[in-house]
């Protein structure tokens, strides 16, 4: 095996493609759409067919047998096959009857579909409960074959345990080793999971660890070190030491959506704490001076940017309440700088939703999944201006070390492909950035599930109480229900109703995280009713509970729009799944926060006119402008994420050309 530093110069420190600018970007657009064409998916389905076919010739081998032939397949894969799409074929063929009699479980012909969308570099669109984990298994063996580290990356450390254990009959079978890496891992533990021959984590674990190895290899590559670095060129033992990855090479992103897009909004940054009582005084002081100020008096609000801009008022009133004050108060820009940012954490940092306080400590939550972010923290004296607000201690502000966005990071893998249930609203982007293109897998029982119309309200109030009336009629006849809520607060609100109604629920948020995975799992089970925020349960199975399906099946329930239709598939992707019976409604009204953010004002007072109204035709203005809105928000989203990878290149040059400016 070659020595985690020779690993890293061979890929690591490779730049990821320039992405297409100008008439090559649309180009490569159309190209895309090509390679997205209707066909691909019937040609896949011609392939796993001619698997399915092959079942006969390993189905009557022992398992000494069965294990001899798919260790001679093996071997054809180090050495590079010649006739590929045979040996493909049987070996998925071979690997299929592993899997069932490992597991008890035998993929079927549209998870080899998938299986071979991965193997080909694809992004598979495959509905909730189709058996996405399995799947990927199936093309993990094959890239885990070649020697080469083969990453499996989902969206938390619970997944990660899970998928492996549950996983690794079927790889050992198959001659792979399998390793997880979670966050709590020490660097020893952490290394031993990257040598395997596949490894399971999250992609806040492998960036992080992919940051800190190159801090480490950077150190020898600077320029005023060049004696270490060619004594270390020649014998690698220190830095190989220190190294927990040995490379970037294939990898199977699960959930692709919430991690190639959602998640890819912020870069992942490691810093250090770095003591400044200076900044920690000026935010303190910032947050008393801001208390008298009003908004639309001395401010206002820019809901769809976030974005808090003093009027005339306002800075008058800043400049006489900083008159007798030394420093950097006397500075205009800098004093208002302060006080908006004072502005911006009262206005659009809430407990709740965008964080929660536990043990008298701020926790960043992720708004698209509804999960704690421990580890983070806001940047440029944000946190401490939210600790402040709060009333906590204030913690000392990081200095950045390192860091890299999503995007970057995915584009230095030889060999992408994801899954997820949730994929086209995003094609073409997938294809942009990380160059996948998506292929829709039919599900393998026809989807039988009750999309009804939206309720939309005129009033918040008015939404909230049919939500409930809704959930207690349906508790009533037996029939589960999974509502959705985009915040802590919300979820919390909606149990403080249901409790005074005295109807029995479990709740599943930020705050109550801890048996995620069981609560889910039981939201099928007659008479459950089932409070989530965006995380869902995310890769948890639903089954239904005894007599359950006779009623209708789980009922889901979405009490407000996200900002990306993706989420709102998703969480209505949590019934009928595997052809079991289900049903799904939104309840919405013109004063939801995404009504208010990225409808235009005078369209938002048009649309509350004719709901409130009652006028005929209302609920198709509403099913319009909500469209419209998502519309705006992933536009905007999506220039954030470009945003991101533009700063990530921009600092990639500015540092290349500071090293071959001093010698490098």
């Amino acid at each position: 095996m070659q020595t985690p530093t020779a690993e890293y110069r061979k890929t690591d420190f490779r730049r990821p493609k320039e992405l297409f600018k100008g008439l090559d970007a649309g180009v490569y657009a159309l190209i895309g759409m090509y390679k997205r064409r209707s066909t691909t998916a019937s040609k896949l389905l011609v392939e796993a067919e001619r698997i399915d076919d092959l079942a006969p010739q390993y189905k009557d081998l022992s398992n000494h047998q069965l294990q001899q032939r798919l260790f001679e397949l093996r071997e054809k894969f180090r050495r590079g096959m010649r006739d590929e799409t045979d040996a493909l074929l049987h070996s998925l063929a071979a690997i299929r009857e592993a899997a069932d009699r490992q597991i008890g479980l035998r993929p079927f012909v549209v998870q080899l579909m998938g299986a071979l969308a991965l193997y080909r570099g694809y992004l598979a669109e495959m509905a909730t409960g189709e058996g996405k984990t399995l799947t990927a298994c199936l093309t993990g063996v094959l890239w885990a074959w070649s020697r080469k580290p083969c990453h499996v990356i989902t969206v938390n450390d619970y997944l990660v345990q899970r998928d492996a254990d549950w996983l690794g009959p079927v790889y050992r079978f198959c001659g792979v080793r399998v390793g997880v890496v979670t966050a709590l891992m020490p660097p020893d533990e952490r290394r031993k999971g990257y040598a395997c021959d596949i490894t399971y984590a999250t992609s806040k674990e492998v960036v992080a660890d992919f940051l800190r190895d190159c801090l480490k290899v950077m150190s020898i590559r600077n320029p005023t070190r060049r004696l270490i670095r060619s004594l270390l060129a020649r014998s690698n033992v220190e830095t190989a030491g220190d190294l927990v990855m040995r490379g970037l090479h294939s990898a199977i992103v699960d959930e692709a959506d919430s991690v190639l897009i959602d998640e890819a909004v912020t870069p992942l940054i490691i810093a250090t704490l770095r003591p400044n009582d200076t900044l920690r005084e000026a935010v303190l002081k910032a947050h008393e001076i801001s208390l008298p100020f009003e908004p639309s008096v001395d401010y206002t609000v820019n809901l769809r940017y976030k974005e808090v801009e003093l009027t005339s008022a306002g800075r008058e009133k800043l400049e006489r309440l900083c008159a007798q004050l030394p420093g950097l108060w006397r500075g205009p820009l800098r004093r208002s700088e302060l006080i908006k940012q004072a502005l911006t954490a009262r206005e659009f940092y809430h407990q709740g939703k965008q964080y929660v306080v536990l043990d008298g400590k701020v926790v960043i939550v992720d708004e698209f999944t509804g999960r704690q972010m421990p580890q983070r923290t806001w940047r440029e004296g944000m946190h401490q201006a939210i600790e402040a607000k709060e009333g906590l201690p204030l913690t000392d502000p990081n200095e950045t070390i390192a860091r890299i966005s999503f995007q970057r990071y995915f584009r230095l893998y030889r060999r992408l492909a994801g899954m997820t249930g949730t994929a086209s609203e995003a094609a073409g982007e997938f294809w942009q950035i990380y160059g996948l293109p998506v292929v829709q897998i039919p599900t393998n029982k026809p989807c039988i599930r009750a999309r009804y119309p939206d309720r939309v309200f005129g009033h918040e109030e008015e939404k909230w109480t049919a939500v409930v009336e809704e959930i207690e009629r349906l508790h009533a006849i037996g029939r589960p229900v999974l509502v959705g809520t985009r915040s802590v607060i919300a979820s919390e609100l909606l149990a403080q109703r249901l409790d005074a109604r005295g109807l029995p629920f479990k709740v599943l948020n930020a705050v109550r995280h801890q048996e995620e995975a069981v609560v889910v799992a039981l939201a099928g089970e007659k008479g459950h009713i089932t409070i989530a925020t965006n995380m869902a349960g995310r890769g948890t199975d639903i089954k239904l509970g005894a007599g359950v399906a006779a009623m209708g099946g789980l009922h889901v329930i979405a009490t407000e729009r996200h900002e990306s239709g993706r989420v709102d598939r998703q969480l209505f992707g949590r019934c009928a799944r595997q052809g079991d019976p289900g049903s799904a409604q939104a309840f919405v009204s013109v004063e939801d926060e995404l009504i208010r953010r990225y409808l235009p004002g005078p369209m938002q007072r048009q649309l509350a006119a004719a709901v409130r109204a009652g006028l005929p035709g209302a609920d198709k203005l509403a099913h319009v402008a909500f469209a419209h809105a998502q519309r705006t928000a992933q536009r905007i989203a999506f220039k954030m994420r470009k945003n991101v990878l533009r700063t990530d290149d921009w600092l990639d040059e500015s540092l290349s050309f500071a090293t071959s400016e001093t010698g490098g």
